[in-house]
């Protein structure tokens, strides 16, 4: 008697990113890795050798230790080939200023990757962005080096080599509108604001350059519109609404859009596989809560920037979003 074989599974269901397009993990991270080409190209010509020298240190740095992590952990596979480690290097140092110390670099690589990634079991089972929480750990440690901005190259006539942010110059710029006085000279023109040539971390500053990349993801259908989207115009709808009730000039949410790493985040950050939502409902509450917790921060709080900590915060809440607001199944009828 023959023995009794076990049917083969239907679906076989493993660790996230689930891609049902044709992609592997390997190709998504090199596509992504592509859409950010316009963004490491802008932070050369603005920052020149820094940008490559801090580019370099934490790409390869978070590389070193997801192989480091791999090997204590026992994990067999090489998950270094499928490019996440890379990719997460390659955004925390855009995500990061050009005058930061090599050690530093190398420091927040191996924080996105173990810390980020490794303990929760590695790709697909992760909390947090990791390069954001490499980000976090790096200003909690170097407050001071992490928000030590450099004037761009295009700039170096100038007598200072560093400057404030716009962001930053936005917020001495309300006290004096609130007092009743006239300091919008003292912002960064728009144009300028816009195309990168401001101090700020390496790849979060030439709009053009974030959203064509952005763009390209969602024309290749790696991200959905809805976060980006939903993102921007929430920040934009609170900035313009506060900036009208305080009497501030029509040009307030623009800065607030143009300024800070908003940009790379709505494009590049919050639309991480593992780390948002997976209907479309569920990004739309994702992506307004971003926007109300980033302008609560920026108008309200007393640290300049909140697009690092509104997505920490947001990727806390994704597994609940996806909990209460599911896609009804086929053939289930409506939810009660």
């Amino acid at each position: 008697m023959e023995p009794i074989k076990e049917p083969k599974p239907l679906v076989l269901v493993s660790s996230s990113p689930h891609m049902h397009c044709g992609l592997t993990i390997s190709k998504s991270m090199r596509e992504v890795m592509l859409a950010l080409v316009p963004a490491v190209l802008a932070s050369f010509y603005y920052f020149r050798f820094d940008a490559a020298r801090v580019i370099i240190c934490c790409m390869v740095s978070a590389i070193i230790f997801e192989k480091l992590a791999n090997k204590v952990m026992g994990v067999k596979k090489d998950t270094v080939k499928d490019g996440s480690a890379a990719l997460t290097g390659l955004l925390l140092a855009l995500c990061l200023p050009a005058s930061l110390p090599s050690y530093m670099a190398v420091l927040g690589g191996m924080f996105a990757v173990v810390i980020g990634k490794a303990v929760f079991g590695g790709l697909g089972k992760n909390i947090f962005n990791p390069a954001h929480i490499g980000r976090a750990i790096l200003l909690a440690s170097f407050p001071q080096q992490m928000t030590t901005w450099v004037i761009p190259a295009t700039k170096a006539a100038a007598d200072a080599t560093t400057a404030a942010t716009p962001l930053a110059v936005m917020r001495m710029t309300e006290k004096v509108w609130a007092a009743g006085g006239a300091a919008a000279s003292q912002l960064p023109p728009l144009s300028d604001l816009f195309m990168g040539n401001v101090g700020g971390s390496l790849g979060e500053t030439c709009v053009p350059a974030l959203v064509i990349g952005g763009l390209y993801l969602i024309y290749k259908k790696l991200i959905d519109w809805r976060i980006p989207v939903f993102y921007l115009a929430t920040v934009a709808v609170i900035t313009g609404v506060y900036g009208a009730v305080n009497g501030y000039p029509s040009t307030f949410p623009l800065y607030h859009l143009f300024a800070g790493g908003l940009m790379i985040g709505a494009f590049f950050m919050a639309t991480d596989w593992v780390t948002s939502p997976i209907t479309k409902k569920g990004k739309i509450i994702y992506a307004i809560g971003l926007g109300l917790l980033t302008s609560l921060i920026r108008l309200r709080g007393s640290y300049t920037e909140g697009v690092c900590y509104s997505i920490l915060m947001m990727n806390m809440v994704t597994p609940m979003i996806d909990r209460f607001v599911r896609n009804v199944s086929f053939g289930g009828g409506q939810k009660k």
